[in-house]
């Protein structure tokens, strides 16, 4: 094995899917793209990193909501493109041509063009390590879209996408007992 600089182990520990976070401050709605996300437990509960250097994070401490939109591989460029502005000086879903719509639970607005969006609540702010705890209050997937593989951001702008499923869940059930895991 060759050494690995410390620096770079997040690359081989890789979260969830990058995930667009839409906000609304009260004025006017925001998206941001995330790359590091992280299911809490076995329940709606999800992390998310960001932090002051970022336009979206004054609206979530003041409104304690956002949506978290799961796009698919066909909106790679729109996901680096939201990646890559300011919401401070760019409204990116006019620029990014992404359709807001409205929350049935918080303002902030889902993404039509995403798979699936979560309503959430912020539910804890840990600011040592720039971490956002959400819990989901609604959700919803568009089952008639024809692509469904998520982008996993590894660094330096490479990804990883979703591919083929390898089915365990017979072998899984039989050895753990009900309830335990999935």
């Amino acid at each position: 094995m060759k050494k690995l600089q410390l620096g770079k182990v997040f690359t081989l520990l890789e979260s969830g899917p990058a995930v667009f976070v839409t906000t609304n401050d009260g004025e006017k709605d925001n998206v941001m793209t995330i790359s590091w996300t992280m299911v809490l437990d076995f329940a709606p509960l999800f992390a998310i990193t960001t932090g002051p250097w970022n336009h979206s994070y004054a609206a979530l401490r003041k409104t304690k909501e956002c949506v978290i939109s799961i796009p698919t591989v066909d909106l790679i460029d729109k996901i680096v493109g939201v990646g890559t502005c300011s919401g401070a000086d760019t409204d990116k879903f006019e620029k990014f041509g992404l359709t807001p719509v409205k929350g049935k639970q918080v303002r902030a607005p889902l993404i039509r063009e995403c798979l699936a969006n979560i309503e959430c609540r912020v539910v804890d702010i840990i600011r040592k390590h720039n971490i956002i705890v959400l819990e989901g209050v609604a959700a919803y997937v568009d089952d008639s879209r024809k692509e469904k593989r998520t982008l996993h951001a590894v660094g330096d702008g490479t990804f990883i996408v979703d591919g083929r499923k390898i089915d365990r869940r017979k072998m899984m059930r039989s050895k753990i007992p009900a309830g335990v895991w999935f």
